[in-house]
Parts: structure tokens; sequence; C-alpha cells
């Protein structure tokens, strides 16, 4: 096997596992290997982020799970990685350690209605692998990678409680911190502040972070209109949450606006993170 053949983080190819909801990437943000649950096979979500790689994404939500075949297949899979020679095979040797399970996949995880069975489920597998002990050196994340959108429905906000008993964290949406800016970037009318409300209460119940995605837009970096709102809006939160994932385009978006957008130099990028350190924020820069 070359290296050819191995997963990258600009490679997210899922077609690897074979399998309905299971797949696998080197994710740049876990640093190292995550495996990812997909729960809207049918590429639907409730937002359309312009920087979205998912191809044909259409609005809606998913169709009703498997939850037999999301069992079978994420026990299967595990035991592939954790005692099988995957590693060996898809991964480059300075990534061959599991980071997390992640919530991800091709559209809002939680806009599924199974989704609070399903993080039992989760827990119920890494039990049986013994991989949610606190007591190991490097003890599995279970992560969910969200819009925040839903976090108003009672039986999302029970589950996110539940996530956070067996090693949670949340990743929390916030590309912008106007109306303005959140229509043009995720394409959906939503107000800040109701946002921020949800953020916090996210992040009351599991560890929270903010996840922000940066970019070039016809060739112009944010405004530093934008920045501002963007630093006036999470300065709200600075006492609630974990930390900023901040990240650039590491591939193609699949969306029409796809040729409108660029990466932004990694000093850019940088000197953001800068602007919100000194807000008082914990920052993880991927550019």
């Amino acid at each position: 096997m070359t290296t050819q053949n191995f997963l990258t983080v600009a490679d997210h190819n899922r077609d690897v596992s074979g399998m309905r909801y299971i797949y696998p990437v080197v994710s740049r943000r876990a640093e190292g290997v995550s495996i990812g649950i997909n729960l809207n096979v049918n590429n639907a979500c409730n937002w359309r982020c312009v920087y979205c790689q998912v191809p044909n994404l259409a609005r809606g939500t998913p169709p009703p799970i498997a939850l037999d075949v999301l069992e079978q297949e994420l026990r299967s899979f595990l035991g592939y990685v954790l005692h099988g020679d995957f590693m060996q095979r898809y991964v480059a040797e300075g990534d061959r350690h599991l980071q997390d399970i992640a919530f991800s996949g091709n559209g809002e995880p939680t806009s599924a209605k199974e989704f609070p069975q399903v993080v039992h489920l989760v827990e119920k597998v890494l039990g049986e692998f013994a991989l949610l002990d606190k007591n190991l050196p490097n003890p599995i994340k279970v992560r969910l990678i969200t819009n925040g959108s839903l976090i108003d429905k009672p039986s999302v906000l029970d589950s996110i409680r539940q996530l956070a008993k067996c090693n949670g964290e949340v990743w929390f949406k916030l590309d912008a911190g106007s109306a303005a800016g959140i229509a043009r970037i995720n394409d959906v009318n939503l107000n800040p502040q109701s946002h921020i409300a949800r953020l916090k209460k996210c992040a009351a119940v599991c560890p929270t972070f903010i996840q922000t995605c940066m970019f070039a837009l016809d060739g112009l970096a944010p405004s530093e209109t934008d920045i501002s709102a963007y630093l006036g809006l999470i300065t709200q939160v600075k006492d609630n949450v974990q930390g900023v994932h901040l990240y650039g385009l590491a591939r193609p978006s699949m969306q029409a606006e796809a040729d409108r957008l660029s990466r932004l130099p990694n000093e850019w990028l940088e000197a953001l993170a800068e602007r919100i350190r000194q807000l008082g924020f914990i920052v993880h820069v991927s550019p």
C-alpha cells in the first residue's frame, strides 16, 4: 500500500468503509483519525453553507435511521480500526491514533429524530471496547459537530446532556456576527442573539467550542465591519465556551458559490486568532 492510498485532511473518501452510516477521516482539527457518523445519508440539511463540501446538498431532514445497521457498522469498524490493519492500509504513520467518534456527515446530525437513541447506542458500543474509561491516557472523545439551530428542542438538549456523560464535546457553528453575514455564509435567516442563546444552553450542559470557518469571497477577506461584529458576538460567551476552532478551506466547496471562494493566508487567520485570544479565548487554528 502506497502513500497515495492514505486518507488525508484534503481527502475525506467515504468509500473506504463501504458502510451506510460510518466513515473514517483524517481530521486536521481532531489531529488524527476520526470515525464519522453520517445520519444525513440523503445529503439533506436545514442550512446551506456556501463552503459546504457535500455534493447535491438539499434542504430537508434525514430519512429514518436503521439503528441496528448503524450499531453493527460502528462495532465492526471500531474492531477494524483497533484490532485490524486499517491504520497501516489507510493512514500515514504520524496520524495513526483514533481521536474521536464524530457526529458530522452530510447534514445537521440533530435533525434526525433518532438522534437521542443514536447517542445511547454510541455510548453502549464504546463501552464494549472500554474506550470511555476516564483512566485511559487519552480517552476517546465523542464529538457533535452542529450548526446549533435545533438546541431549543428538549430532546436535542437532553441528548447533548447525555453526550457529556460519555466524554462528549460539541463544536457549535458560528461563522459571522450579523444577520446579514449569517445569511451570506450559511444561507439562513437567523437572529444572532437567538443563536448565542442556543450556544449558552449547549455550553451549560456539555463542553462546547465555537467553530468558525473564514474564507475570502470574490477575492476579498471578511471586512473589519464583519470581524468587529463577530468579535462582539462571541465576547458574550467567553465565560461559557471552551474556546474557538478557527479554520479555513481545506477542500473545495460543492455549492454554487464554489468559484467565488478562496483560502485566506495563514497569516490572516493567525492575526484574527490573536485578536480572539486577546478577548480571553483559547483558539485553535487550522488553516
